[in-house]
């Protein structure tokens, strides 16, 4: 063969080093026997997971940094990186496959070893990338009933939510409400803002990293052992299941994940009460492309012989008539339990829109009057004492609200105070219904905005609904997560020109940078914010995505758990939206 026909076979040799050297670095500590997958999880591993983060963090990256009236570039290193380059030392060495680096007070970077809940939370985040997602309870009916069906058993009385908005919260109302009332309660949500444990809490608390850990691993075991293909969504309902029935809770509160037929936590069998919260046009690739069609997929969680209660944005009749077909002993709307409403509360904006606090708060309210009756039934069944929720504990309850859904706060920045808003309005409704709100509570007050979208939004739209609130660009200020479904800075400015003379940073894309990410946007562009905000008197209202949320929320000085750059630097491979 002559010399220069062994150049291609030479390069492809490196290519499949590098591949199997990478796939070692990633997989080595965090417990994923690839052996266990075969060849076909190989393959997934390279098409899918490969894709996902080539050119993710953990590269040099050179800036061009707009409307600080600076041309200056600069070089930065983001410590959540991970290497996309193998040196030698990489592929001689596991132990750069189990740490991570941490800044020292000296400024040095060290490497510390990766906990065992960073492995497993890791391991968990990466599983759609070899079991991909597929519609169905089959694997889901194998985990409940191996570790003993607890959500069907007696001593446990679960509230199953879903809807198209407003499940989470009503989901934290009533878990809220039942806390007060003395109930050991656990909250199923998702998704979550800072840390993964938010998503599974007993009595208002996430669960501890070793209960993840212990009952996570417990999940893990059962799968392999059985052979389920578990999907991130499953392994995590198992778990929340699994640390419901072992922390001994006496009500559980369920968010679905999307949709409500085919969705992991519709496995249960025997809930105290169906709610459906809203319908509205969403996933149609999925759920259907009319609202009767995703109301028939919601109404898959009614059950024989159980309660359904509905929100007033819901199609009633053919929620009805599939709640006759299923045999529910009753369908309710909020008025027959709590009455005829006084007065509806109304926001004014381009569109009138309903206050979603106030009819979130509703159906709540009226969920816990008909839970009552179940737990009345319970205290015969079991012997245990009934615990009356009283009117005032319901309304004491229901004015919890949840992160980032029009949080309000006051930041303290050089002795002055400037109010901060936090909204995860992410598509037009959404922000049309948040600028509608900041107008009707602070009609006179001056915005400044920071605004980071998902890749999969309507950019120009959104962002115009922005423009045209602040009317001057510079009042905006762009940022992109370091989540993969995150929308890039370029891509924003692509979508929408208008916003150039906005407040930004480009990453430069270079050699080592090729699709030009920045993971610091977010926390850069807060604290500049900020600092406008305080000096010129406006409020600061940071909105989008909620994978902005965390950044901007440590930047603000919120003190929260939050899960590390090891763990985050995988979070939403191979996830749906509603995950």
């Amino acid at each position: 063969m002559p010399p220069s026909s062994s150049l291609p076979l030479t390069l492809l040799c490196l290519a499949v080093v590098q591949s199997f050297a990478l796939q070692s670095t990633l997989f080595a500590d965090s417990s994923i026997a690839m052996a266990s997958y075969g060849t076909r999880g190989t393959t997934i591993f390279r098409s899918a997971f490969v894709r996902s983060f080539v050119g993710g963090g953990g590269r040099l990256t050179r800036r061009a940094t707009h409307n600080n009236r600076s041309n200056t570039q600069h070089l930065f290193r983001s410590s959540s990186s991970f290497p996309l380059h193998l040196s030698s030392s990489t592929m001689r060495s596991s132990s750069s496959s189990t740490s991570s680096p941490e800044e020292s007070a000296n400024g040095v970077k060290e490497q510390r070893e990766w906990s065992n809940y960073e492995k497993l939370v890791r391991k968990l985040y990466m599983t759609n990338l070899f079991n991909p997602v597929k519609l169905g309870l089959e694997n889901m009916d194998k985990l409940h009933k191996s570790i003993g069906s607890p959500m069907d058993q007696p001593d446990i009385s679960v509230i199953h939510i879903a809807g198209s908005n407003g499940k989470g919260s009503v989901a934290l109302k009533t878990a809220n409400t039942l806390r007060l009332a003395d109930y050991k309660v656990g909250l199923f949500v998702s998704p979550h803002i800072s840390s993964f444990r938010e998503r599974i809490q007993i009595n208002g608390e996430p669960l501890s990293e070793a209960q993840v850990e212990k009952y996570l691993k417990e999940i893990y075991d059962i799968c392999e052992e059985q052979e389920i293909p578990a999907t991130f969504f499953e392994v995590t309902t198992a778990l929340a299941f699994r640390a419901f029935a072992q922390e001994g809770v006496e009500v559980v509160v369920l968010e679905t994940g999307l949709g409500g037929r085919l969705d992991a936590t519709n496995v249960i069998k025997h809930p105290a009460l169906s709610i459906i919260t809203s319908i509205g046009l969403e996933h149609t690739r999925i759920l259907g492309d009319t609202v009767e069609l995703i109301a028939l997929e919601k109404g898959g969680i009614i059950k024989e012989g159980r309660p359904v209660l509905v929100g007033n944005n819901v199609p009633f009749e053919t929620l009805k008539q599939c709640a006759e077909e299923k045999k529910a002993s009753q369908i309710y709307q909020c008025e027959d339990l709590l009455g005829p409403e006084e007065e509806q509360i109304m926001i004014e904006g381009k569109e009138t829109f309903e206050d979603y606090d106030a009819e979130n708060s509703k159906i709540s309210k009226a969920g816990l009057i008909l839970l009552q009756f179940h737990l009345a039934e319970q205290t015969f069944d079991t012997d245990k004492t009934l615990k009356i929720i009283l009117p005032d504990t319901i309304d004491a309850g229901a004015k919890i609200r949840p992160p980032c859904r029009f949080e309000e706060m006051d930041i303290k920045v050089d002795e002055k105070n400037a109010r901060v808003i936090l909204d995860v309005a992410h598509n037009p409704q959404a922000i049309d219904y948040l600028i509608a709100k900041l107008r009707a509570n602070y009609p006179t007050a001056n915005q400044r905005i920071v605004v980071g979208m998902s890749a999969d939004k309507d950019l120009k739209y959104c962002t115009n609904i922005l423009l045209d609130y602040v009317s001057d660009p510079s009042k905006l200020h762009l940022v992109e997560a370091s989540h993969p479904r995150a929308a890039s800075i370029s891509s924003i400015l692509e979508a929408n020109p208008k916003l150039s003379d906005s407040h930004y940073e480009v990453p430069q894309a270079d050699d080592l940078n090729k699709d030009g990410r920045d993971v610091s946007s977010v926390s850069t562009q807060v604290q500049k914010a900020l600092k406008l905000a305080t000096e010129n008197n406006e409020m600061l209202v940071v909105c989008g995505s909620v994978f902005i949320m965390a950044d901007a929320r440590e930047t603000l000085g919120i003190v929260e758990p939050r899960d590390s750059a090891v763990i985050a630097e995988v979070a939403g491979a191979g996830m749906r939206n509603s995950q």
